[in-house]
């Protein structure tokens, strides 16, 4: 797990995470851009935000949310949530049909799901 030093300072640990939000601000458009060619569904904004529950979401007005703390992750991670939210614009549930539109797009996503699981909290490096 990354921890920071314990002299680390309250503006140094916010710069670390602005940089990280302003990575993950140009980062999560295009890797929605790549796998969205797959996905289909309508998306009308993407939104970088701080979630301490979820590591993305998607409105019901096509608005896709990513947690910054998701460019800490691997990248086969952090495409598993960007496809994870773009199959919700045509499965807004957990039904098999969105499990099976997840599969379809990436077949080794219970891999990248474990991931989170075990290893998610690894990624909340200024909550320590």
């Amino acid at each position: 797990m990354l921890t920071f030093p314990a002299d680390m300072t309250v503006s140094q640990k916010q710069a670390f995470e602005k940089r990280y939000r302003q990575a993950a601000a140009s980062y999560f458009p295009m890797r929605v851009a790549y796998y969205h060619q797959f996905t289909g569904g309508t998306y009308s904004r993407i939104t970088i935000r701080g979630q301490h529950t979820r590591w993305g979401s998607c409105s019901s007005r096509g608005t896709l949310s990513f947690n910054w703390r998701l460019m800490m992750a691997p990248p086969k991670v952090l495409d598993y949530v960007v496809v994870h939210e773009l199959c919700h614009l045509k499965h807004m549930d957990h039904s098999r049909n969105f499990w099976n539109a997840v599969a379809e797009v990436m077949p080794d996503y219970k891999e990248q799901k474990k991931w989170l699981k075990e290893h998610g909290m690894e990624l909340f490096v200024l909550d320590t």
